[in-house]
């Protein structure tokens, strides 16, 4: 992701040393709630298959799972170290898994999934990286299937507190804000919607998104 990082990807935690203490941060920061909301607008359905990319330590794919116990359900991520700790704390769960992927070459067919969801994974890619992204999202989407996407972006301001001043200044964040969220999902070919924005004391802002795979 970066030429000053060790890997070709940002860790969860920003750090491979931090990543210990990411749940807890995640807790703090109240993104269990987050995460209720985005999957309550996914409008998950027994038989779906559900597919999370960039999803670190496997919060929100097991929050799905939980939630649709009849769906089949599989997190993504290029970080080996989450993905272990995802699979440790998936293990009593049936109908879930956790396997390495880069979202902008995911290692799935065509039209596998009916959902996909990503919480505060796109800001981590880099702007060359964003379309590729979106172009294999919709590429293993079914045709009428949905992505439901949650970060730091909109039209966020400096009213928006300490957070988001400082979120406006950072080169992975700024590429999320204005309308660059919708644009980039409509030029893969998606109906692209924004469904809810909200302050956030931490990030900033964020902003829920709805993008459809046309029939």
């Amino acid at each position: 992701m970066t030429k000053h990082h060790p890997h070709d990807y940002l860790p969860a935690a920003g750090h491979d040393a931090f990543l210990p203490g990411y749940d807890l941060l995640t807790r703090l920061f109240g993104f269990h709630r987050v995460h209720q909301r985005l999957i309550d607008q996914a409008e998950l359905a027994d038989n779906q298959r559900v597919l999370e990319i960039g999803c670190g330590t496997g919060n929100l794919t097991i929050r799905a799972k939980r939630a649709q116990p009849g769906a089949e359900v599989i997190g993504s991520d290029p970080d080996p170290l989450a993905l272990k700790r995802a699979q440790r704390k998936a293990k009593q769960l049936n109908g879930i898994r956790f396997e390495q992927g880069y979202a902008q070459r995911l290692p799935y067919q065509d039209g596998e999934f009916d959902r996909v969801l990503s919480s505060m994974m796109l800001h981590h890619l880099d702007s060359d990286a964003k379309p590729a992204a979106a172009a294999e999202i919709f590429r293993v989407l079914r045709p009428g299937g949905r992505l439901h996407l949650v970060d730091m972006g909109g039209n966020m301001t400096a009213e928006d507190g300490l957070a988001a001043r400082l979120v406006r200044h950072s080169p992975h964040a700024a590429g999320n804000l204005g309308d660059a969220i919708p644009r980039l999902f409509r030029s893969a070919g998606f109906d692209c919607t924004e469904l809810a924005t909200e302050r956030h004391l931490f990030v900033g802002r964020l902003t829920y998104f709805s993008a459809t795979r046309p029939a």
